[in-house]
């Protein structure tokens, strides 16, 4: 492989992202948009009805617990089957999940206090709703798992290698402005209405989302696939251990995937039981609650616009340890904070970091993982990522409740999660920097380029994308991913 050099690379063109792309894009906005109105009625409507640390941490956890136990078989799901497929029967069953959901809250929404007096400690003790929200949490969670490792894996059939890291900004930054920005304050809004209508709502995006993808041509099975491998019975250990040795014995996915998992398990401690911090410590409604989700919106676009120049101009690696830095700077200040204004403006300088850690990891496991593998390998990258989730969020409900059992008073339990991640946060920043090096990361995406175009050139990747008549040979996209 011929090395270009900088002055040649700037003056190529801009790799046409084509309409299979677009059509992906409108799909993952318009959802996003349904899951920011949910991002704010979910955690209210759950705080309406206890006010347990526990059972409020249990609403998170039950909706991450599918990261941990069925991430790896949706990996050999998603390298056996069409893609798109499988993207268009995951929103289809989020929207029947949804709609139920929406029904049941419809039913019980007499029996609720108004929003407005959620802040103020008003409950009504339906144990029976409690149960349906973790229910349907967890239900949703599994078609989640299958979507998201379906829409990462189909990118790379429908954007070029160069035009991953422009491809997964844009549709970041449009996501981040839907489900951070347009999505809480209409989420706010509705659940002003009515307890129940966010709900509808979302069900109603998933319905069009998954009609767009739909409507996306062609095949999306994976590269070197053949169809007895794809029909014939599934060993389902065999192909899940596959993706694990490959990725083990990967000298830097192996250690971006745990850093990844301690990174947004840490994360997870501090969201555990952060509408309680909000109303009882900021001392915020539910438009204000509202307005702090958007200020992933304002880090994120910025992030989304910036990522590039900024890991161009500093190199990847210390790009990556601003992100970790990042994590333990903001978790104090939000620790010590009194002032929701305070606390938007941390909230958007976090996730202009996670925005850069995202744009260089994601792009850089799409370009090195082989398509036959991309599925599993990026699934067990995930159930890394997010299966910490799950397990941090538990970590948090505990340490609020038994700090609270210990005697502590229920504002400093409540602030206490974010000490704990600050801290922990800065001893994975020591463990990181030795392994996340700009040359060790240069020389993967190097390899892993040509690698493939090896294999292409040996004809043995073929049949394995569909094409859209662009110019791109066929068309793509989580906090950290």
């Amino acid at each position: 492989m011929t090395d270009v050099a900088p002055s040649e690379k700037e003056k190529q063109p801009k790799v046409k992202l084509g309409a299979n792309y677009w059509k992906l894009w409108s799909s993952s906005v318009i959802s996003n948009l349904g899951d920011g109105v949910t991002a704010i009625a979910l955690p209210w409507l759950s705080s309406a009805v206890t006010r347990n640390a526990v059972l409020i941490a249990l609403v998170a956890v039950a909706g991450r617990i599918p990261w941990l136990v069925f991430t790896l078989p949706a990996g050999v799901i998603t390298d056996r089957y069409d893609r798109r497929k499988l993207m268009v029967w995951a929103q289809f069953a989020r929207f029947l999940l949804m709609f139920g959901g929406a029904m049941i809250v419809l039913f019980y929404q007499d029996t609720l206090p108004a929003p407005g007096e959620v802040q103020d400690g008003i409950v009504s003790e339906n144990m029976v709703l409690y149960a349906m929200i973790v229910i349907v949490s967890l239900l949703f969670g599994f078609a989640e798992v299958l979507y998201d490792n379906s829409a990462q894996t189909i990118l790379p059939a429908i954007v070029e290698p160069e035009g991953l890291e422009r491809a997964n900004g844009n549709l970041w930054g449009a996501e981040l402005v839907a489900n951070s920005f347009l999505g809480p304050p209409l989420g706010s809004l509705l659940i002003g209405i009515a307890f129940a209508l966010p709900f509808f709502f979302d069900a109603g995006t998933f319905a069009i989302a998954a009609a767009l993808v739909f409507l996306i041509s062609g095949t999306f099975v994976a590269r070197d696939r053949t169809d007895a491998q794809a029909e014939g019975k599934v060993d389902w250990w065999g192909e899940i251990k596959e993706g694990v040795v490959w990725l083990w014995h990967h000298p830097l996915l192996r250690p971006m995937a745990i850093i990844l998992g301690l990174l947004n398990g840490l994360g997870m401690v501090t969201f555990a039981t952060f509408v309680l911090f909000a109303q009882e410590v900021l001392g915020i409604d539910a438009f204000l609650f509202a307005v702090l989700g958007m200020a992933g919106a304002v880090g994120g676009v910025i992030g989304s616009v910036l990522s590039p120049r900024v890991s161009k101009a500093l190199g990847s690696g210390p790009s990556l340890y601003l992100t970790l830095i990042a994590s333990s700077v903001t978790s104090l200040v939000i620790g010590l904070a009194s002032s929701w204004i305070l606390v938007f403006v941390v909230f958007a300088t976090f996730t202009f970091f996670a925005v850069l850690w995202n744009v260089i990891t994601v792009s850089l496991r799409q370009t090195i993982i082989p398509d036959e593998l991309l599925g599993r390998v990026n699934s067990v990258y995930r159930f890394f990522a997010w299966g910490m989730m799950p397990i941090g969020l538990a970590v948090g409900g505990i340490i609020v409740s038994g700090l609270e059992a210990a005697g502590a008073s229920r504002e400093f339990a409540l602030r206490a999660p974010w000490f704990f991640s600050a801290a922990a946060f800065g001893a994975l920043f020591v463990y990181a920097a030795p392994k996340l090096t700009t040359s060790k990361i240069e020389a993967a995406r190097d390899e892993g380029i040509a690698a493939k175009e090896a294999k292409s050139a040996d004809g043995s990747a073929t049949d394995g994308s569909a094409t859209d008549g662009s110019a791109t040979g066929g068309d793509e996209v989580e906090g950290a991913s």
